[in-house]
């Protein structure tokens, strides 16, 4: 009796469909998960036709003045609670000590008194930012 011995061919695919599988449950937790992180606090910015900053690795610390005219200080995943000037100005003054080159940013609400959003601003210089920006939508047009 002869035995014949096939030869079995390697087969170079790759099975595509366990990737597929953790690819949609990726999707489906990135969908979940990006309107969670987006900073709570509403402001309706302004629209200015200005230059998209580059802020680095770093995030800013962001200081908001929303419509009531209260001031939240959001550094990394701190949220921000309202603030009174002089909280806003130790807090500020703090982490400006500790991180010196730290970019600093203000979001105020577009229909606010121009003068809370000033007051901020000193607020911060007088705390050690080096420099402070203003953040808006930008324009329609």
């Amino acid at each position: 009796m002869a035995t014949s011995h096939k030869k079995r061919k390697m087969v170079a695919e790759i099975n595509v469909v366990p990737y597929i599988d953790v690819m949609l449950v990726l999707l489906i937790i990135f969908m979940v998960t990006t309107p969670l992180l987006t900073e709570g606090i509403k402001v309706d910015l302004p629209k200015a036709d200005a230059q998209v900053m580059d802020t680095g690795n770093i995030d800013p610390l962001i200081i908001t003045v929303d419509k009531a005219g209260q001031f939240y200080l959001a550094y990394q995943t701190s949220k921000g609670f309202p603030l009174s000037k002089a909280e806003l100005f130790q807090q500020a003054s703090e982490l400006l000590s500790e991180h010196p080159t730290l970019d600093v940013m203000i979001k105020g609400d577009q229909n606010i008194n121009y003068g809370r959003v000033v007051e901020a601003m000193v607020t911060l210089k007088k705390a050690g930012a080096a420099s402070v920006g203003l953040i808006t939508d930008l324009s329609e047009t």
